[in-house]
């Protein structure tokens, strides 16, 4: 319909809009052609059904229905205000259709308000739970660094929950509040409590590990034979409790540095002492060199009085220096073993009892050797070339054995 069927403009300026029920006036707009006071209180209408329309796009956007309720009763006010030139019973219509729209997203927003609550709650029990947990742990086995971070994360969750999850009820709100806090202040106690006996514990360590220390730091003027006492000390140190990782490194490097001091004196008094010990090295070097000889000797009787000589002079020769002590002493070992070896390889040659057993037993292998030869004979005049290859075989195997013993 055009402006002109719709409304309505008279001589002194008022405007009419044209309804089911008769003309009702809208406004009036004088001083001016009519065309233009229908279009303004026509402009008006279109401001009035483009709120509706707003409305209707945001009931199919599912917006939040609460929101929607406020500006419908605002717009409503204006459709029934009636100011425009327009058909206002079809937006009261349209606008009742967008009521009953509401209130099927209003049930809708109430089940999902209700589903997300739940699960906020859910959610903030689950935290309040983790903290409790922490709580109940037995507070000599805790680790407090890791806990006492885990609390903050779980602080750090609470809040942020607070914050951006749906509000609970405040009867429900508050009675978890006052667990988690509960459960907080038993973890604060428990570290308080922990890192006091912790405290008092390392004061007693530390007290006991500086006596050692002044201890170990008092013998530094005794020399190489304040050592044994060090290394008492010592053994101490390692049993005793530990006083903390910074004041136990303070602690063992002054501990170290005396000991240190006693084992420098014991360096310089070895220095000088291999030093005096440097021609007796010489001199078994040589004594060293004719033994090692011996190990090519096959005579027995000559290796074992050669090396006894040798042996005698090495012994009035002396000490060497340390360093030297094990590769020699390795080398004459050696020596011993060769010659040594001589006289057992001697005596089991000589050995009467092994003597009659090696021979009673050649004798066996040579009885068993001729009756196998018999066997070889038989063998090869039947031309069984089987028994033949077994017979030989044995044979082989027998004279082995009898070729070891003689």
């Amino acid at each position: 319909m055009s402006e002109q069927e719709l409304g309505r403009v008279d001589e002194a300026g008022n405007v009419y809009v044209k309804t089911e029920s008769g003309e009702r006036l809208v406004g009036q707009y004088a001083d001016v052609p009519a065309e233009e006071a229908l279009a303004f209180f026509t402009r008006k209408f279109a401001d009035v059904a483009q709120s509706v329309v707003l409305l209707e796009q945001r009931v199919k956007r599912s917006a939040p229905a609460n929101e929607i309720k406020t500006s419908l009763v605002s717009v409503r006010k204006a459709v029934d205000a009636g100011v425009g030139v327009g058909d206002f019973a079809k937006l009261s219509a349209r606008l009742d259709r967008v009521a009953e729209a509401l209130s099927e997203l209003d049930a809708d927003e109430v089940v999902k308000n209700t589903e997300a609550t739940d699960a906020a709650k859910a959610d903030r029990l689950a935290i309040v739970e983790a903290m409790e947990s922490l709580a109940g742990q037995d507070p000599l086995k805790v680790q407090w660094k890791q806990a006492t971070a885990t609390a903050d994360e779980l602080f750090a969750k609470w809040q942020d929950h607070q914050k951006s999850a749906p509000r609970l009820s405040k009867t429900e709100s508050n009675e978890l509040w006052k667990r988690f806090r509960d459960a907080r202040s038993t973890i604060d106690q428990h570290r308080r409590s922990h890192f006091a006996e912790l405290d008092s514990r390392n004061k007693g360590a530390k007290a006991a590990k500086e006596a050692l220390v002044t201890k170990a730091e008092e013998l530094a003027t005794a020399g190489p034979g304040g050592i044994p006492k060090y290394r008492a000390l010592l053994d101490e140190w390692k049993i005793s409790p530990r006083a903390g990782k910074k004041i136990d490194d303070a602690l063992w490097a002054r501990f170290k540095a005396a000991g240190d001091v006693l084992y420098g004196a014991k360096a310089e008094e070895d220095a000088v002492e291999d030093e005096s010990f440097a021609a007796n090295l010489v001199i078994k070097l040589e004594l060293l060199a004719d033994a090692e000889k011996l190990m090519s000797v096959t005579d027995r009787v000559q290796a074992r009085q050669s090396l006894n000589t040798i042996q005698k002079k090495w012994d009035a020769a002396g000490k060497v220096p340390r360093a030297q002590v094990k590769s020699i002493e390795d080398r004459m070992r050696k020596v011993e073993a060769t010659v040594r070896g001589l006289e057992d390889n001697h005596w089991n040659a000589s050995n009467p009892e092994k003597q009659a057993r090696s021979e009673g037993l050649a004798g066996q292998l040579e009885v068993k050797i001729g009756k196998l030869e018999v066997e070889l004979a038989a063998a090869n005049a039947a031309k069984n070339s089987k028994a033949v290859k077994e017979i030989t075989e044995a044979i082989s195997t027998q004279k082995a054995w009898l070729a070891i013993l003689k």
